[in-house]
C-alpha cells in the first residue's frame, strides 16, 4: 500500500463525509509525515454510524470482503484486484467520546483522548490515533521485525 493511496483512500472517505482515523502502520508514519517502511494495508478506525456509507464506497470501487479467521462484526478487512488491502476498526463512541470496540461486554475501548492525533500524508493533514496511544498499543506483547 503506497502513501499515494492512502492518500487517495483518505480524502474520497473525507469528501464522502466518512471519518477515519488512521491507524496501524501509517497511522504511526503519518505521525512524523514520513513512510518508514513498506506496508502491506491500511489501518483504519471509523464510527459505526458510517460503516454502510463506507462499505457501499468500498464495493463502488472494487473492494470486497477478504475472508479471514478473525473476521467480525467490528473488524473486518476489505481488498480489490489491485491487492490493496483496507482493514476496518469500527468503534461506537460513549458520552465521554471514548471508542467503544465491539460488543461493550468485551470491554475493549479506545480513550478518547487518542483520537485527538494528527499527522501528514503526502503534504496533507490526517487524522490518526496519538502518538502516546499508538506506543500503549504496541507493548505486552512480542514485537515482530516490522513493528
Amino acid at each position: 500500500m503506497t502513501a499515494e493511496k492512502v492518500l487517495e483512500i483518505y480524502l474520497e472517505l473525507t469528501r464522502k463525509g466518512i471519518t477515519v482515523w488512521l491507524d496501524g502502520g501509517w497511522g504511526i508514519d503519518a505521525l512524523p509525515g514520513e513512510q518508514t517502511r513498506p506496508h502491506d494495508d491500511l489501518d483504519i478506525i471509523l464510527q459505526k454510524k458510517d460503516l454502510a456509507k463506507l462499505t457501499a464506497l468500498f464495493e463502488v470501487n472494487g473492494y470486497r470482503d477478504v475472508p479471514r479467521d478473525d473476521t467480525s462484526a467490528w473488524n473486518y478487512v476489505m481488498g480489490n484486484a489491485e491487492g490493496d488491502e483496507v482493514d476496518v476498526h469500527v468503534v461506537v463512541f460513549d458520552e465521554r467520546g471514548n471508542g467503544i470496540y465491539g460488543p461493550p461486554e468485551r470491554s475493549i475501548s479506545f480513550p478518547a483522548s487518542a483520537f485527538t492525533g494528527e499527522g501528514q500524508l503526502k503534504g496533507e493533514t490526517v487524522r490518526c490515533m496519538t502518538p502516546g496511544y499508538q506506543l500503549r498499543s504496541h507493548v505486552g506483547y512480542t514485537l515482530r521485525e516490522k513493528d
